[in-house]
């Protein structure tokens, strides 16, 4: 189960949180400090954390860029 979470302060922390919370797989991190990844725009900037404590940085790109590369990590992703 994936989880997503926009968070404005201690992202991170937060996000962490929430995975555990929840008891997630993985939860995708939608960044809000970087003015070029907007919510209504066509770039974003995630952060990926799984529940074996690995973090994977996705930099600004296209929405449908970072679809892509979920795809690629959700289907590698060994529990």
């Amino acid at each position: 189960m994936i989880g997503f979470a926009l968070e404005t302060n201690n992202e991170e922390e937060n996000a962490l949180s929430k995975l555990e919370r929840k008891n997630l797989d993985m939860i995708v991190l939608n960044s809000t400090q970087d003015e070029d990844a907007t919510f209504g725009g066509d770039l974003n900037k995630v952060t990926i954390f799984d529940k074996n404590g690995n973090k994977t940085e996705l930099p600004l790109q296209s929405k449908l860029n970072i679809g892509i590369e979920l795809i690629n990590i959700i289907s590698t992703f060994n529990d």
